[in-house]
């Protein structure tokens, strides 16, 4: 690529950026979600029951509970992951019977896939498609089947996460008293690009399957890795913020509630963005976003860029 190649690009992608923002801010961003936020707050339970007995099956559900438990507390404190840890195990409690316990698991696979399926609205409303109502039957079963596979996803991503990060502990504990602490740098580097590359996959996962959209790779990894850097920028900021203002205090016994809501709502937020600019991004440099088989385009200026301006 030549300079003045490579000088267009950033231009274009500078102007993809400012678009990004600009149609981010006129969808109303909070409303939106807020919204998913209270369908999560139903859905949680079922969602990390079913993620934490894929996960489980290598390290030990008690292991996977722990691990999540203290990211939730190192983000929103010690009272908010106790409530998530009793949500869980509310949830997780089955019945004698075999007919009361397929009950339950279809319970759980239903109340968990439905933060999902909101989640797909609220991305099709972006990209500027609709399903199709003649096939909204089928178009229902099968977003909840690929909503399924999203949690399937979700489980397998911890258990890869889990397995870099042991491993590197590991290797870094064993060498570090033969290298010099500068070189170490280097391992926390290696656990924060991997890190990085998880969620990344997780976002671009969802960009992809989730909407009534068929949108070509290139354009959804942009997207992604965009909204993955966000998210860990995010995720520290919005950590050390609750730990120095506290706003779970003035809602007392709620406390914890309002500080799920808040983090899910801000995830939200940092994940509508993303695919804003994947939408933009893919009109901008040509690749372009159509409507899915069983959907129909209701945004005429995804097939006209210069309709954007």
């Amino acid at each position: 690529m030549t300079k003045k190649a490579t000088g267009k690009y950033f231009i274009d992608f500078w102007d993809v950026l400012k678009k990004t923002a600009k149609r981010w801010n006129d969808a109303d961003p909070f409303r939106q979600s807020a919204i998913i936020a209270f369908y999560a707050i139903f859905s949680l339970p079922a969602l990390l029951v079913i993620i934490i007995t894929i996960a489980g099956y290598a390290f030990g559900e008690e292991a996977i509970e722990g691990k999540l438990s203290g990211q939730i507390a190192e983000m929103l404190g010690a009272d908010a992951a106790e409530m998530v840890e009793l949500m869980v195990a509310n949830a997780a409690k089955t019945e004698a019977s075999n007919l009361m316990m397929i009950v339950g698991i279809a319970i759980l696979i239903f109340g968990s896939t439905t933060v999902f399926i909101q989640l797909q609205k609220s991305l099709n409303r972006i990209w500027g498609v609709r399903p199709i109502p003649e096939k909204a039957w089928l178009k229902y079963l099968k977003d909840r089947l690929f909503s399924f596979g999203i949690i399937l996803v979700i489980g397998f991503l911890l258990l890869i996460s889990l397995v870099v990060t042991s491993t590197l502990t590991i290797f870094s504990d064993l060498i570090k008293q033969y290298v010099p602490e500068v070189f170490m740098v280097g391992f926390h580097l290696i656990n924060i690009v991997a890190s990085l590359s998880i969620i990344a996959t997780l976002f671009a996962m969802m960009f992809k399957i989730l909407p009534d959209a068929i949108i070509r790779w290139k354009s959804v990894w942009k997207g992604a890795f965009l909204t993955a850097v966000l998210f860990e920028i995010g995720k520290y900021g919005i950590s050390i913020y609750f730990g120095k203002a506290d706003p779970a205090s003035m809602y007392g016994a709620a406390g914890s509630i309002i500080l799920i809501l808040l983090w899910i709502s801000y995830v939200c937020m940092i994940l509508f963005f993303g695919a804003e600019f994947t939408k933009q991004y893919a009109i901008k440099f040509g690749f372009g976003i159509i409507p899915s088989a069983s959907a129909e385009l209701v945004d005429r200026r995804l097939d006209d860029p210069y309709e954007l301006e």
